[in-house]
């Protein structure tokens, strides 16, 4: 039988048929979406689904309604990751992208921003009472500022690596002079004179500095593996020959295109060079007022100098830019972070390079394999450092090479730079309280500049740390603060002091030869001195002529031998000046000065035990007595016993 249609007002007025009909909704498209999860899963994988039953049963097909529910959620969720363009898929891969890269670069432009442009203030750290930074460095109006890096180079990795690809560097001609030190090492002196500057205006320059010139001298002294055509060496140069000041450049050893002609190779310690970098051109210009720029490790190399030196340096005045401080807690910083560990292997390949241009020296005093496996500056300096400067450990030589042990010692105004975001030398390794426990020293640190950079301006043409030195000095100059080298020689010794830094002061003998002082000679020979200059003036003898060189004088051996004649008093052919009275008093003056130079220790180890014990000395007399009575009566008894027994008192005694 044909089966009558129901009527649609039928269909409308029942509710029942409407939701059972709903309800059959969802296991549809769940069986739709399962369908076409097993096409797509089948074209994936290559094979084809098995044909599935239309009909049946729910006993055959157990809980349908869940894995239904499972799948509509990962394919909704498909579906609806599909209805997003993809440009708001590559605007939020750049987002994330440019957050990393942000943080990574340590980029600070919306730093910049929120501060109006006007950039990070300048620090400065110093004694209150100093006189180099109420005199001074108070006159520098770019340390009293800010520092605003150039906006598209708004990190320090950016600004290291633009300074050390390109830079900007102003166009500079050096002079070169070759000086040879005393071991036979070669280093090369690059000169930029203020006439030089003057001649590029269209004046006359001949090129020469007369001996009696006073215009100030300024010596760079370059970081590791830089020499003078590095630009930022480039910069100051430039500024400072501008401003009227003669520059030198006094590059390392083995580097400027200058082979190494000796055993000897520089390192983060070796202060040698530069110390008879400095005594030459004091001797050779001694009215040129001298002043020093060390950067980078150059500047660790620098403020070591001064420290060891202290007041007898010829240096007038220094500073010292991005300074690693602590050898041994910078090489830990770069070696810590991923980006550190870049610029450590950047730097493990620059050292490399230079050992390749002196492969010959090297591989003969080190092992070549392993310096060329280097991956980092502290292997380096294991296998090459450490070897050719007879180090024991990488450790120790960063511990003894660290300027920040003789902070403490410097007598030269030095200004010190810093950026607190340095990619090298971390700010962990800066002495903040050494700096400013010193009157001599003035620390500026500024927010952000990178190693070194410090680029100014749109076009990044200029670095900001040049023109704070360029007014240090120039301040310094006019001020009584300039340092004055001491006539005396100071008594600290550096700890990497070799054999030759010694002075070659020689001694001219009798049978012509020429034979080193050192210091015990030099005090036999003033012990002779007094001893001759005493016997003169008791016997009026004329004694011979001393030979006297590079300060040191000598006595021969005859004067020594008549001057003991003459004590002796057996010579009796020259008459004296005063007769036997005379000669009898001066005898009596010589054992006087004799006792009294016997007895001036003992007073003034007396004078010190009543300062520190705060007792008179007549208590402490009494303390010695009758604590050393039982002992030295006990000695005397024995020593004495003999006496004692011969004589009248005993003999009753034993009587009785």
């Amino acid at each position: 039988m044909r089966s009558r249609p129901s009527h649609p007002a039928h269909r409308l007025s029942s509710p029942s048929v409407q939701t059972d009909e709903t309800a059959h909704v969802s296991p549809r498209t769940a069986s739709v979406s399962r369908n076409v999860s097993r096409k797509i899963k089948s074209s994936i994988t290559g094979t084809r689904a098995p044909p599935r039953h239309r009909h049946r049963t729910r006993q055959q097909n157990p809980g349908p309604m869940a894995t239904a529910g499972e799948d509509s959620a990962a394919e909704l969720l498909l579906r609806a990751a599909a209805l997003v363009p993809l440009e708001r898929y590559a605007l939020a891969a750049l987002l994330l992208a440019s957050a990393f890269l942000y943080r990574f670069l340590e980029l600070h432009v919306l730093g910049d921003l929120l501060r109006g442009l006007r950039g990070g203030r300048v620090a400065l750290t110093y004694h209150p009472d100093s006189q180099v930074y109420h005199r001074v460095a108070a006159k520098c109006r770019s340390l009293h500022g800010r520092y605003l890096a150039t906006p598209w180079l708004a990190s320090p990795h950016l600004q290291t690596l633009f300074l050390g690809i390109w830079g900007r560097p102003p166009s500079v001609t050096y002079r070169r002079q070759l000086y040879t030190v005393r071991d036979g090492g070669t280093i090369a002196l690059d000169w930029l004179l203020a006439s030089d500057s003057e001649a590029a205006d269209g004046s006359s320059c001949d090129g020469t500095i007369s001996s009696d010139d006073s215009t100030p001298i300024v010596v760079v002294v370059p970081g590791l593996t830089s020499d003078s055509t590095a630009a930022y060496v480039k910069h100051l140069v430039f500024s400072m020959a501008s401003n009227g000041w003669n520059v030198v450049v006094g590059n390392h050893r083995g580097l400027g295109g200058i082979s190494i002609t000796s055993d000897c190779f520089y390192n983060g310690g070796w202060t040698e060079d530069i110390r008879e970098v400095v005594n030459y051109l004091h001797q050779k210009y001694p009215e040129a007022p001298l002043f020093t720029v060390g950067t980078s490790l150059g500047a660790n190399i620098l403020v070591k100098y001064l420290g060891e030196e202290g007041g007898s340096t010829p240096v007038a005045g220094a500073a010292s830019i991005c300074s690693p401080w602590d050898l041994l807690v910078t090489s830990r910083f770069i070696s810590r972070k991923l980006v550190q560990r870049c610029y450590d292997k950047a730097l493990a390949i620059g050292l490399k390079g230079y050992a390749k241009l002196h492969q010959p020296v090297l591989s003969r005093l080190a092992n070549w394999e392993a310096i060329t496996s280097s991956r980092s500056t502290r292997e380096f300096d294991h296998h090459a450092t450490c070897v050719v400067a007879k180090y024991e450990t990488v450790d120790t030589f960063y511990r003894k090479c660290s300027c920040a042990n003789y902070i403490g010692n410097v007598s030269v105004p030095l200004l010190c730079i810093s950026a607190l975001d340095d990619p090298l030398c971390t700010r962990e390794a800066i002495p903040w309280d050494e700096c400013r426990a010193n009157k001599n020293i003035v620390l500026a640190t500024t927010p952000n500049g990178g190693h070194l950079g410090f680029f100014q301006g749109l076009t990044a043409g200029r670095l900001w740390w040049v023109e704070p030195v360029s007014e240090f000095f120039s301040a310094l100059h006019d001020s009584p603060c300039m340092h004055r080298q001491k006539t005396q020689e100071h008594g600290l010794q550096s700890p990497l002091e070799s054999s030759i830094d010694k002075g070659p002061y020689v001694n001219l003998m009798e049978d012509g030869m020429v034979a080193a002082v050192t210091n015990e000679d030099t005090n036999i020979h003033e012990s002779l001195d007094k001893h001759k200059q005493i016997v003169s003036e008791m016997e009026g003898s004329d004694g011979r002529v001393n030979v006297q060189q590079n300060g040191i004088t000598s006595v021969s051996q005859d004067e020594s031998h008549s001057a003991v004649k003459n004590t002796s008093g057996t010579e009796d052919n020259e008459p004296s000046a005063q007769g036997p009275v005379g000669s009898q008093e001066q005898r009596e003056e010589l054992s006087t000065d004799k006792i009294r130079d016997a007895i001036a220790p003992v007073k003034k180890s007396i004078n010190q035990l009543i300062r520190s014990q705060g007792r008179s000395v007549w208590w402490l007399a009494y303390i010695a007595v009758v604590t050393s009575w039982p002992l030295l009566g006990t000695l005397g008894f024995f020593l004495y016993r003999k006496k004692f027994r011969n004589s009248s008192p005993a003999k009753r005694l034993l009587r009785g």
